[in-house]
């Protein structure tokens, strides 16, 4: 791996506080490599062999059964994907994707182990992190079994708006078909979700969607710091 990628890893709380000497140690093994739009990184029940860090671009991770696909979660600059499966040893329970062209570390998933038992600090970094993401699923799973669609995509376009800095007009970051996958909704679905909110304030011009009174939309989907912070 290029030394000149090793700020931005080490500038992720995973591996942040662990010592130099382990730090390097997992870098010998690195490595990073280009990927192009839409290629398959990794598929679920495979052997978790890396332990992947996105530099840049972004990564879908999904899953599919009895011929239905669902994505799970988009994976931004910088983070890592998954973690639980390195630690584990298991096999993978999603399957990643690059959304745009996009460069990845892989860090082989038994050098992370072998460190995890000699650095504390680095211990405790792993251990918080999984904290921080079974939370995330607790809070997805509240969204999608505590509110209706239009509650759920209410509440997503207010976490964008929020993203975008508050701007009343900001554009979604994927097509509808997946944002639908995301919200656990049908595309059909998500299009009727997108016209009953049309009468609290949001217009939808393809991706562009405006949001003219946010305090009408906040009346509607009732958001709640135990679903929709992912601070806490």
């Amino acid at each position: 791996m290029p030394e000149s990628d090793y700020p931005e890893i080490r500038g992720l709380h995973l591996f942040r506080n662990m010592t130099d000497a382990h730090f390097a140690a997992l870098m010998r093994g690195a490595y990073v490599q280009n990927f192009p739009p839409q290629i398959e990184l990794i598929a679920e029940g495979d052997p978790s062999d890396f332990l992947h860090v996105v530099l840049s671009g972004s990564v879908d991770l999904f899953s599919a059964w009895n011929g239905r696909e669902t994505s799970m979660s988009t994976v931004r600059p910088i983070a890592t994907f998954i973690l639980a499966a390195t630690i584990r040893d298991g096999p993978y329970l999603m399957s990643a994707r690059t959304l745009e062209k996009s460069r990845i570390a892989l860090i082989p998933s038994q050098d992370v182990r072998a460190i995890f038992d000699e650095d504390h600090d680095f211990a405790r970094a792993i251990v918080t992190e999984l904290a921080l993401h079974f939370r995330s699923v607790i809070k997805a799973h509240k969204d999608l079994k505590l509110r209706t669609s239009s509650e759920r995509l209410a509440n997503y376009l207010l976490r964008q708006q929020t993203r975008a800095g508050g701007d009343a007009e900001f554009d979604l970051r994927f097509e509808k078909r997946r944002l639908a996958s995301l919200l656990g909704m049908t595309p059909e679905n998500l299009s009727r979700a997108f016209r009953g909110l049309h009468a609290h304030g949001v217009r939808v011009d393809g991706s562009h969607i405006t949001i003219s009174d946010r305090g009408r939309l906040e009346r509607i989907a009732r958001p709640s710091p135990f679903i929709d912070d992912h601070t806490i």
